[in-house]
């Protein structure tokens, strides 16, 4: 099996498909800061599709008869001001977490992909324009346009999720662009012209499935900055509303107890630290394998 997946001469596109992503697999099983981080995500996401399993409280259910307890056998991570288990709402917290760096890399990742292919390859005033935009939304930070369009758009995790997703495009716009322009003269490309392929056909048949892995690894690299974003949106309370319990907003409810019962705001943090991790490991990862080249420069 191993050998007809390694194969030099594929015989069908299933098999040099699936050949390349044993190549990549193995590849990143011998990085042992990709197995990490890729653990860490693992983690992320089971937490996130069983957490009523996982999780031995209800994430909102009050106590106040034991509130800002400390960590013990009965609560691992101890309790808040209310009385709610914080184990509970990390794990609980993990479903915001990954619907919201879910929905921003499905949302800026196609925007700017498409928006950075269609620049490169035609050029001219079309590239200029594109690029101009591009430049303005790179111009500025990325919370503060975040948080700008937030209060625009009113508080809300929905609304956080826009305000993200509006903020991060540009960046795999650029890399698109920059990726379409070193192909868009080539022979093949030239070849698929000649066989009467419209634009349109060749930038979503050719250019984009070329710039696709330049991006996987962005959006990975990406991850821990729009957790960040994310947590600190939820601290200034723009983010997830109460009581949903949004490892930022956590934070922000944590830091009035930040000295005498210390992990009411520690263990998010913790959470937020480890799982921002989790995708730097593993977007180094996918960049040496995707793109040995760039890894080599870093």
């Amino acid at each position: 099996m191993i050998d007809w997946l390694l194969d030099d001469s594929p015989t069908s596109r299933l098999q040099a498909n699936m050949g390349r992503a044993w190549r990549v697999w193995t590849a990143l099983l011998r990085n042992p800061l990709a197995v990490v981080g890729a653990l860490i995500v693992l983690v992320l996401v089971v937490m996130a599709i069983f957490a009523p399993l996982i999780a031995p409280y209800s994430p909102i259910g009050q106590d106040l008869a034991n509130r800002l307890m400390p960590p013990s056998a009965e609560h691992w991570m101890g309790t808040d001001e209310l009385g709610r288990d914080i184990y509970s709402r990390v794990v609980y917290g993990a479903r915001i977490t990954l619907l919201i760096v879910t929905m921003v890399a499905v949302i800026a990742a196609p925007i700017g992909l498409v928006v950075g292919a269609v620049s490169g390859y035609f050029g001219g005033w079309v590239d200029r324009v594109l690029m101009g935009v591009t430049d303005i939304f790179l111009s500025m930070p990325k919370l503060i346009l975040a948080l700008a369009f937030v209060a625009a758009l009113g508080p809300g995790i929905e609304n956080a999720i826009i305000a993200i997703a509006i903020t991060a495009w540009p960046v795999y716009a650029r890399i698109a662009r920059a990726e379409t322009i070193t192909f868009r003269d080539s022979e093949f490309i030239s070849a698929v012209r000649l066989q009467g392929a419209s634009a349109t056909r060749v930038i979503l048949r050719h250019v984009l499935p070329l710039c696709a892995s330049s991006t996987i690894v962005r959006v990975t690299l990406d991850m821990a900055g729009i957790i960040l974003t994310a947590a600190g949106l939820g601290f200034l309370g723009l983010g997830a509303q109460p009581p949903l319990p949004e490892w930022g907003a956590m934070i922000s409810r944590g830091r009035n107890f930040i000295l005498d019962q210390w992990w009411v705001a520690t263990m998010p943090g913790f959470a937020i630290i480890l799982v921002s991790l989790g995708f730097c490991f593993l977007g180094d990862g996918l960049r040496d394998v995707l793109d040995p080249k760039q890894g080599e420069k870093q």
